[in-house]
């Protein structure tokens, strides 16, 4: 039962920092206002309704990433051939993806992927299963 919850714990983290870095990048490529990134969520919201297509993408990317990520390392720590720390790490995600979603004036089509690419949790259990045992 402690190594299925670490695994949760621990896919979060790298999911986490998964995201942390590839919308880092983008960020980097598509600059917010200084207001944004100082914790106003006008201005949040103001550039996210003005964000060109690819600063969102990069958004998604990370998501996707996150999720193989997160999936994968759930499901060897837990070293039980279930996908249940999986699941548990892409429904806390999605949570979290809608809560944004909610909170900023996203596009529907950020909406859809950003619910979909939660499943992708499923391609990181079955690597997981394909890898050798740690």
């Amino acid at each position: 039962m402690l190594r299925r919850i670490l695994a949760v714990l621990a896919g979060i983290i790298v999911g986490s920092l998964c995201i942390t870095g590839v919308e880092n990048i983008g960020h980097y490529l598509y600059p917010p206002p200084a207001e944004a990134g100082a914790g106003d969520m006008n201005a949040l919201k103001v550039y996210v309704s003005e964000a060109p297509f690819m600063a969102l993408f990069f958004i998604i990317l990370a998501y996707a990433l996150a999720a193989v990520a997160s999936g994968f390392t759930a499901s060897k720590i837990s070293n039980n051939g279930k996908y249940t720390a999986a699941v548990i790490c892409g429904a806390i995600f999605l949570l979290m993806t809608i809560y944004m979603m909610a909170s900023l004036p996203t596009p529907i089509w950020f909406w859809i992927l950003g619910i979909l690419v939660w499943g992708l949790v499923f391609a990181g259990h079955k690597l997981a299963l394909k890898t050798n045992k740690i």
